[in-house]
């Protein structure tokens, strides 16, 4: 789906949301029920640098001080972080983490946050963005990745054909959408064919109200050690001892 369709699809009643040359998505989108979404995001595959995370924490920013409890939704489409020396040196690191706490702290703030991968969602930019929400949904074109395996044997030292026969075991050495659902990153994986109005109110309903990846990824089998580490969470706040 293009992203006019998608927001087509999301917002039926209408939308302010206009193409913009830097490429980022920035509006409000009219809910089924009268009420609004908030829009916020970076399309067209576009890597994320300084100059676009800024306006992306900023309108967030303003959503939270705005007050109230409209949603806000993440739209992601990026190649990752901005590749540039100037970016680099300037702290992009600490921008990207700005903006991932300005998420949080709307969150926490009574505005539930929906991430929607509809096309590559890699690196930083990913962990910043659609990650960074209270829940993840994708469309069946996403391809999301915290890193691609070419990179990975770059940094594991590795050999890339090592790491492929690790991730047909162990889903964490392995980008894509089926892997990002096996460990729980990806919650949901919406119907192109149907309304996305209707599955985004019914994900609205579910949101969590803590993070639930651990457990989920447990429960699809891509996280088969986050089972005990959550046994051992849940019976230390019990007030009992694990050994």
């Amino acid at each position: 789906m293009t992203l006019d369709e998608i927001l087509s699809s999301l917002f039926p009643a209408g939308h302010d949301i206009a193409p913009r040359p830097d490429h980022l998505i920035l509006g409000t989108g009219k809910r089924v029920d009268g009420g609004t979404v908030e829009v916020v995001g970076i399309a067209d595959g576009e890597a994320l640098g300084i100059k676009g995370v800024l306006p992306l924490a900023g309108r967030v920013l303003d959503v939270v001080a705005t007050g109230g409890k409209a949603p806000i939704l993440v739209i992601v489409d990026t190649q990752g972080q901005l590749m540039s020396r100037r970016d680099e040196m300037l702290g992009l690191n600490e921008y990207l983490a700005h903006l991932a706490k300005c998420l949080l702290l709307a969150s926490r703030s009574g505005h539930p946050t929906v991430g929607l991968n509809y096309g590559n969602a890699v690196a930083g930019a990913f962990l910043a963005t659609a990650l960074a929400t209270d829940i993840l949904v994708a469309l069946p074109d996403a391809e999301p990745a915290v890193m691609d395996l070419p990179s990975m044997a770059r940094v594991t030292k590795l050999p890339e054909d090592r790491l492929k026969e690790l991730s047909q075991t162990s889903a964490v050495f392995a980008p894509g959408l089926a892997f990002m659902s096996a460990v729980g990153a990806v919650a949901q994986v919406w119907d192109p064919a149907k309304s996305l109005a209707d599955q985004l109110e019914a994900t609205l309903v579910g949101v969590p109200t803590r993070d639930k990846r651990d457990a989920l990824g447990a429960e699809r089998g891509g996280r088969p050690i986050a089972a005990q580490i959550a046994r051992r969470v849940a019976y230390q706040a019990s007030g009992g001892d694990y050994v």
